[in-house]
């Protein structure tokens, strides 16, 4: 139902009235959109209280970057675009980040900013927080619009809406100019000017010819591998998936936001193995993953010297070959496209030959008993795989639970480390490896999924976002935060070369107590400092669904240098006499 703002005072002409508030409020509702993340302030403050006042569930953040990081992962768990809302200029730059993001990473999204009257800011004379927003937004997102009249706000949303979700989805945004929220017009003429979207995301089903190209390749592979991506995950088609890989029988690889679509344990998942399939496979099968950096592009040492044939499983045509050669590329929604695989593979699929599931086997089972003893010490101080063994066995007695994960040493040895159980319970950096999504992936995940949340973070990528356990407070939110803290970035042992009074740029305040922040807003703070102080904290805040953080104390002399992603950093060649 319309919200009335007001009846008219005309004699005799008594009639509903609406406005650009409550028009912006029920084009949201009627589209299923129930929940805001945003920062309030001028010209959309009153937009915020007006939005709870209707029901919406209005979340306040203390800056708009992690507004809108919680935005785009709401926009994954929920295949339904996240809302971020922003003030102009200034706060409408600082949700920009998280849009880019959100786009890249194929998230939907639609950062939704007030701005200032067109006329001033045309003529740029000006204005308050005076800038052309909707012309720097474009090459960031998917799609950008501006409402310039009350009547035009359904149309716009729905145009929001449509463009995020459909095809390959993204980040949307919606310039609302500060005169709009008071223009004022005719409550049925207003209700009339609303679009519910149907079928936003419409299914888009492969060819025929394709699918069966793809399962003849698969069909001659002596060595075939199946990779899962986060397109994968966010499709929703978990059961099909499974059915795909297993009636398959090929190792299965997840990249890092696919993991548990089918449990890290399951006796086809090669995560253990990832240098021995990249390198030995002969045909490759992507599901929703991208031949981008984090895959080689698809070539390189790390894909070894036996021929490879790729097959494509995604979204959008544009994705075919833009690294490799993609020999049997199928085009479509990834739940259309594994189901027609599914029925054209019939009942008596022939299993890869057992020499290279035995070697694929062989190297999973012998790199994980290496890896077992060190994931087993109890040092004090911990270093990186005593504690990450310890929230290893936290997260398989809690599957449900959602794990967050960021960081340079604590993301990379994480992602091998813990393993998944269940789908979309893993939210990490993304594509872009972005720091700093910790806290508002971890905002969203508790609200969209009503579960309890776990963030791993490193002290560097948490300073990106720590403020935001204030919020986590305020809100109450079952979120536990472990904070690897070894001083610095990487490690917390660099020095000042010139013998100067200034640490080096990579080393942050020895000891510092992380902790004590998340006492401040009265929440739990922990400071543990053995991998046997964190399975009890840890524990104790999972089962108490308090708000948490725990500053697990790290060997500052532990970790590398940026990871495992050390080659991206530029060495000098240079020496200096």
């Amino acid at each position: 139902m319309l919200n009335s703002a007001a009846k008219s005072e005309a004699p005799g002409t008594e009639q509903e009235l609406t406005d650009g508030f409550h028009l912006v409020i029920d084009a949201l509702k009627l589209n299923g959109i129930n929940t805001i993340y945003g920062v309030p302030g001028i010209p959309i403050t009153d937009l915020g209280r007006m939005a709870q006042a209707a029901g919406i569930r209005v979340l306040s953040f203390r800056h708009e970057q992690n507004a809108g990081y919680a935005a785009a992962i709401a926009g994954f768990l929920t295949k339904k675009p996240g809302v971020c809302l922003t003030v102009s200029a200034p706060g409408f730059l600082n949700g920009l980040t998280a849009l880019a993001h959100a786009t890249t990473n194929c998230f939907p999204m639609i950062l939704v900013s007030g701005s200032s009257e067109r006329e001033i800011v045309d003529l740029q004379q000006g204005d308050y927080e005076e800038m052309d927003q909707l012309a720097i937004a474009k090459p960031l997102c998917k799609a950008a619009f501006r409402v310039l009249h009350a009547q035009d706000i359904g149309i716009g949303f729905a145009r929001a809406i449509r463009a995020a979700v459909s095809g390959r989805p993204g980040g949307v945004y919606l310039d609302l100019p500060a005169k709009l929220f008071a223009q004022v017009m005719n409550a049925d003429a207003g209700a009339k000017s609303l679009v519910k979207v149907i079928d936003a995301a419409p299914a888009q089903i492969p060819a025929p010819s394709a699918v069966k190209r793809a399962l003849e390749v698969l069909k001659s592979a002596k060595r075939p591998l199946i990779i899962l991506g986060k397109g994968a995950a966010y499709a929703q088609a978990d059961d099909d998936i499974r059915r795909l890989v297993e009636k398959s029988g090929a190792p299965f690889l997840p990249m890092s936001m696919a993991k548990g679509l089918l449990p890290d344990l399951h006796p086809q998942c090669a995560g253990a193995a990832r240098s021995t399939v990249l390198k030995d496979a002969d045909v490759v099968m992507l599901i929703g993953a991208r031949l981008n950096w984090l895959l080689s592009h698809g070539k390189g040492k790390s894909w070894g010297e036996a021929p490879k044939k790729f097959i494509q499983i995604d979204i959008e045509p544009k994705e075919m070959d833009s690294n490799v050669e993609i020999v049997a590329p199928v085009v479509g929604d990834i739940a259309s496209c594994v189901s027609a695989l599914l029925e054209a593979m019939g009942g008596n699929w022939t299993a890869p030959p057992a020499d290279w599931l035995n070697s694929v086997k062989a190297k999973r089972d012998d790199n994980i008993a290496k890896m077992a003893p060190r994931l087993m010490n109890n040092n004090s101080p911990m270093d990186y795989h005593g504690a990450l063994g310890v929230l290893r066995t936290i997260v398989k007695e809690r599957p449900d639970a959602v794990l967050v994960n960021e960081g340079a040493n604590t993301l990379d040895l994480a992602r091998g480390v813990i393993d998944m159980y269940q789908p979309r319970k893993r939210l990490d950096v993304g594509t872009w490896g972005v720091m700093g999504v910790g806290m508002g992936s971890a905002i969203a995940a508790a609200i969209e999924t009503g579960k309890p949340v776990l963030a791993v973070e490193g002290d560097s990528a948490f300073g990106f976002s720590g403020m935001e356990v204030e919020t986590i407070c305020r809100y109450n939110l079952p979120i536990c935060v472990v904070i690897f803290n070894n001083n610095g970035i990487y490690r917390g042992t660099d020095v000042n070369p010139t013998g100067g009074p200034d640490l080096a740029p990579t080393v942050f305040v020895k000891g510092a107590r992380y902790d004590k922040m998340m006492e401040a807003f009265g929440g739990v703070g922990v400071n543990a400092t053995s991998p046997d102080d964190l399975k009890r904290a840890v524990n104790a805040a999972m089962d108490s669904g308090k708000p948490t953080l725990i500053n697990a104390v790290i060997d500052p002399a532990a970790g590398s240098e940026s990871g495992r992603i050390g080659n991206l950093n530029p060495q000098s060649v240079l020496r200096k006499k």
